[in-house]
Order: structure tokens, then sequence, then C-alpha cells
């Protein structure tokens, strides 16, 4: 079953179009800035790496892991900003929390543009572009509750699944722009400008972002407490053993995605750079063919499961992922494959992701009812990405290191979307038919 929290169900409040459509634009464009930023850490992982975390004479591995050991950390804090400002969303509104993560997101990254390096401060140079990070990962985990909650309550009638999508292809066009800023910088300046002060540049085009992102979100109607139902009277109390089984089924059911998407679609330019040699920018390439794919299949398979139910296109979803990890893995470490093929391979993989990440997040929404629903799907979401997504730069590269196994990232992701399997197969079929509650 897909709503372990008991409680009646209630037809939601219809939202005007215009209301509805700006509800969309303001939580996708945070969800953008958000992806587009975690985006370029990852993308920029191996410059970080050498600039924060690799003394003089230091090994360049030891540097990576440590990087990605910083990405992970903030991905920890996830589920403190999901819990924090899921719950004043949850008392407060919708509007508020989204416009304090926005705050919180846009000045975080942008300092991270302005931190002098361990070259220039030593050893304090990581510990400051960690706490910067943390300051992420809280607005980050407090930013899918809300914005989820105010797309997909303000959908039309059977359009939610599509309008909970665009959190979904944000994210694509987040890590896409992310991706098209490094390749673009890549080619037009040297090694030595791109590790000396062109790194910065992404972090700092945050600033504008965030400034449109505000604005956006100022202009949000106001909302009830969702503590109370449309006709005003309270909404009965969710029992707090109820959610947290929720909470948990959630995270199954969002794994393989978390995993998946992250290996394939963040992690990938620095595997490919230091587990295979590949160049940085042909690295970078390879991770923009897997994002098309990405962003090639949300919004259909948002639409589809509207239509068809979230579990048929999730578990499909999860299955292709399983099965095809390793025989797509080993066409991209193909050396004398052609270059169409490798493209290819990571389209599909990217596409794969994209049947769970279309559905995601309408089904998390249908799990909860108003009263917990930001906190309870943001907590959902954010501890998912926390174990399985942050920590996937982090177990790739040490294990690979290891090991010497080059196909840990195919095992990682296909391991992790069948549990997922397992978990989504407990969805009702009927739930893109039923009101939220």
């Amino acid at each position: 079953m897909t709503t372990p929290v008991p409680g009646p169900v209630r037809p939601a409040a219809t939202a005007r179009p215009q209301d509805a459509r700006r509800s969309l634009v303001a939580g996708s464009v945070g969800n953008f800035i958000e992806w587009y930023e975690f985006g370029i850490y990852g993308y920029f992982a191996t410059v970080i790496a050498a600039q924060f975390f690799t003394p003089e004479g230091g090994s360049e591995v030891e540097g990576l892991v440590r990087a990605y050991a910083s990405f992970a950390l903030a991905f920890f804090f996830r589920p403190v900003g999901a819990a924090v400002f899921g719950r004043f969303g949850d008392r407060v509104g919708r509007r508020p929390a989204l416009v304090l993560v926005v705050c919180l997101m846009t000045g975080a990254t942008a300092m991270i543009g302005l931190l002098p390096t361990y070259a220039s401060i030593g050893a304090a140079a990581p510990w400051l572009l960690t706490l910067l990070r943390i300051l992420q990962g809280l607005s980050a985990g407090g930013e899918f509750g809300g914005a989820v909650s105010v797309m997909t309550e303000s959908a039309p009638p059977g359009r939610r699944g599509l309008y909970g999508a665009w959190q979904s292809f944000t994210v694509a066009l987040g890590l896409l722009a992310g991706a098209a800023v490094a390749v673009v910088l890549a080619s037009v300046l040297t090694p030595s400008q791109l590790h000396g002060w062109g790194w910065r540049v992404p972090f700092l085009l945050t600033l504008p972002l965030g400034l449109v992102a505000l604005r956006l979100r100022l202009r949000l109607p106001p909302d009830a407490p969702p503590a109370l139902a449309p006709e005003g009277r309270p909404r009965p109390r969710p029992r707090s053993g109820e959610t947290v089984r929720a909470v948990v089924l959630g995270v199954g059911r969002m794994m393989g995605w978390s995993a998946a998407g992250y290996t394939f679609l963040v992690v990938l330019p620095s595997y490919l750079q230091s587990t295979l040699g590949t160049t940085f920018q042909r690295a970078l390439l390879g991770t923009v063919l897997a994002n098309l794919g990405f962003a090639a299949s949300i919004l259909p398979a948002g639409r589809l499961s509207d239509r068809i139910g979230r579990r048929t296109v999730m578990v499909a979803g999860a299955l292709l992922v399983a099965v095809l990890a390793l025989p797509l893995l080993h066409l991209v470490q193909d050396s004398d494959g052609p270059a169409y093929v490798k493209g290819a391979a990571l389209f599909a993989a990217g596409a794969c992701v994209g049947l769970m990440a279309g559905p995601g997040p309408a089904m998390l929404a249908e799990m909860f009812p108003a009263r917990v629903r930001c906190t309870g799907l943001g907590l959902a979401y954010a501890l998912s990405n926390a174990v399985f997504a942050g920590c996937a730069g982090l177990i790739i590269t040490e294990v690979v290191e290891r090991t010497g196994n080059v196909d840990v990232p195919g095992y990682y992701a296909a391991a992790t979307c069948a549990v997922s399997v397992a978990a989504l197969l407990t969805l009702r079929g009927d739930d893109h038919r039923r009101a939220l509650r």
C-alpha cells in the first residue's frame, strides 16, 4: 500500500489556473538552482579537490575522496533541513518556507565562489568549504518538501504526476546547465586559468539566479496554514509512528532513483577521469548526454503515470536500471567502441532513471496528508539522497581504488534499483486517481 499514514481522503482545493502555473514556476526555479549547484560541485570535483583538499605533494585520489566526503556531509544535513523547514512549511505555510530556503542556498553557494583556497590559508580552507556545504545541505533539505507540496497541491485534476515531474525536470535542467557552464569554461580557459579562478565563475552565477527565484516566490499567493482544511476546520493529526513508517517506505522506493541518478548524472565525470583516464571535456560531454536522456523521459513519464499509475512506470524504470546498468557501463568502458555507441548508452542510462524521477514527486506527495506532507516527503527524499546519492561518489571512488574493479558503479546502481523494485511493488494501482488528503 502507498499511504500508511491513516486519515480520511479529502478533495484538494482547486487552484486557479494562473495560481497553479505560478506555483509550478516558483517551485521549479528553486530546484533548478539547487541542482545546478550540486551539479557543478560534482563536475568540478577534481578541481575542487586540488584547490581545497590536496596539500602540496598530496595524493590526487585522496584529495578526491576528501572532496566527495564533503559532498556527502552536505547530504547528511539534508534530513535536518527537511525536518526544520518542513515543519515550518507544515505549520506556517509553504511560501515562507520556500523563500527562506532559496535565500540560504543562494548565499551559501555564492560564498563558495569567494573562498580562499588551501594554498592561501592552509587547513582552514576545506573547513570553510565544508561549512558552506552544510548550509547548502540544510537549504536543499527544505527545498524539496516545500516545492513538491506546492506543485502537487496546486495541480489540476488528473495532472498531479505531470506537475510533480517538473521538479525532476528542473533537476535535469540544473544539472545540464551546470555541465554546460563547465564545458564552456573548460573549452575557453587554459587548465591553469580553470584551476586558478575559472572554477569560481559557476558558483558566483547563482547570485543573479537566486534573486530571480526569490522574486518569483515572493509573488506566490498566500497559502493557508496546512493544519487547517479548506473549510477552516483543523485537520486530524496523523500518528507519528505511521508517519515514520511512511518515511521509511518512501526511502525504499526512492533509493534506486537516488543512487542511479547520482551515479550516472553527477559522479560520472570524475569516475571517467580518475578510473578510465578520460579527458575533462570528454567526461563532461558524456555527462551531458546522460542528462539529456534523463530530461527527455521525465515529463512523459510523469504524464504517463497520470494515466496508468505511478507503480507501473516507476517499477519499469527501476527494473531497466537493475538489468542494464552493467551492460551499459561496459559499452562506455570499451576503449575501442564507437563514440556514438557510448553516447547512446549514456543517453539510455539517463532515460531509465527519468522513468523513476518523473512520477516520483507525485508518488511521495500521495503518501502523506497535508498536515505533515512537507515534512514527510522532504524527509523521505532527503534521507534517501543522503545515504544513496550523497555517498555515491565517495563509495564508488573508494571501492574502485581499493579493489581495482571498474564495474563498481554498475553494481551499485543495479543493487539499489533491485531493492527499490520490491518497495515500489507495494504501491496501490489507483493512487494517481485518489485526491490528496
